[in-house]
């Protein structure tokens, strides 16, 4: 994002992205072992869906408007009135703030509670999952000395 003179963005982005990726390596450590479990059978279906959707998804992309065409449909009405009545509308300086906070603001809203959502979720699914080391007697929860 910060080609798109968007650091905010980029800098929340990479904060996020390094903390998510920091708890799932450290999550799916903590649910692995350290012996690998030999495949029963060749896995051909799951590579051959692989290699139909990614060429489903590079044919889908040939049409696409290549990055910052100023013909692309998003820019001929939307981001000209953006840019121009932004300040006078909402009164803040900084452009992408006002269009996530302001113009995009349901938009932004529904992202956070997506990604609040699927924490909740991640949380209830590992909170069951957890594994005990070997040897290790099952405790209850809440039970005090």
């Amino acid at each position: 994002m910060s080609f798109l003179d968007q650091p905010d963005v980029a800098f929340t982005e990479a904060s996020v992205g390094a903390g998510i990726s920091t708890v799932l390596i450290l999550v799916t450590l903590s649910l692995t072992t350290s012996e690998e479990k030999q495949p029963e059978h060749a896995p051909l279906l799951p590579l051959v869906v692989v290699i139909v959707t990614g060429a489903i998804l590079v044919y889908g992309t040939i049409d696409l408007p290549r990055l910052g065409d100023p013909e692309a449909p998003a820019n001929l009405h939307v981001a000209p009135r953006y840019i121009e009545d932004s300040q006078h509308e909402i009164e803040v300086p900084n452009l992408v703030t006002a269009v996530l906070a302001s113009y995009r603001g349901y938009d932004t809203l529904g992202e956070t509670a997506v990604i609040l959502t699927a924490g909740v979720g991640v949380m209830i699914l590992l909170g069951g999952a957890r594994r005990r080391r070997p040897g290790t007697p099952k405790t209850t929860r809440g039970a005090g000395p």
